[in-house]
């Protein structure tokens, strides 16, 4: 089989391995090809013109060939638009690269997901403090529902039924969106859900669920994290876990 060429690929570095005491193993997630690993072949000299440019969270456009599990990296170039973000934008947004690490397949395009992505990262860029926790709660419910992880948000789950704009409701990750009559004020109102459902489905729905999201950070941070931490497979993702452990400094 001829091996396959890619060129002028949008693309952002997730994550990287040592391969040999000059390349690295890559882990890149591209708007057409989704999720890929490729091999940077003396990235890790000094004279190497990838050295300055294969960086997290950075807008980068690459060509890579080949058609094993792990393809060549032949050329990558930093397209702009914003500098590296930093402090707690740059640990959210290395929590963002653990999410699609853990939750994307190798080789499974979702290109919505990855403007969606790259919006989120130029927001954290920013330096606006007060977006970061917006766009980290818009993120992880556009990322649940491109995989396929997150139930409808406009009836509860197991029965089917309307939610009532009234009534309080729980996002379970085993049951989906579940009526509790006794979970108090912790959990969002049917009404609530309804917005967020009608903010996904919008033409524009990262902007959408920033508008939503602004005034639900507190409820929404206990059911996402419990989704999120059931279909990762994990009790604390590393991420998280590193954000906490620099909090109690």
């Amino acid at each position: 089989m001829a091996s396959q060429r890619i060129a002028d690929e949008p693309a952002y570095v997730l994550h990287r391995y040592d391969w040999s005491e000059t390349s690295l193993i890559l882990e890149v997630f591209t708007r057409h090809h989704g999720r890929t690993a490729l091999v940077a072949k003396g990235v890790k000299r000094p004279t190497s013109s990838f050295r300055p440019v294969l960086l997290p969270l950075q807008p980068l456009s690459l060509a890579f060939g080949g058609d094993g599990d792990i393809r060549t990296l032949k050329s990558a170039e930093w397209v702009g638009g914003h500098v590296m973000p930093t402090g707690e934008a740059l640990l959210s947004g290395y929590y963002l690269n653990e999410l699609l690490m853990r939750l994307t397949a190798r080789d499974d395009p979702h290109p919505q997901l990855f403007d969606v992505y790259a919006a989120a990262v130029r927001l954290l860029a920013s330096g606006d403090a007060q977006a970061l926790q917006w766009a980290l709660r818009a993120f992880e419910l556009l990322l649940l529902k491109h995989m396929g992880l997150l139930p409808a948000l406009n009836t509860q789950t197991l029965t089917l039924q309307p939610l009532t704009p009234q009534h309080r409701y729980n996002l379970l990750p085993e049951a989906g969106l579940q009526w509790l009559p006794d979970d108090g004020c912790q959990a969002l109102t049917g009404a609530q859900w309804l917005a967020l459902h009608t903010a996904l489905n919008a033409a524009s729905p990262l902007a959408a669920l920033l508008r939503e999201c602004a005034d639900l950070l507190v409820q929404l941070q206990r059911p996402l994290r419990l989704m999120l931490n059931y279909h990762c497979g994990v009790g604390t993702l590393r991420t998280r876990q590193m954000m906490l452990d620099l909090q109690t400094l």
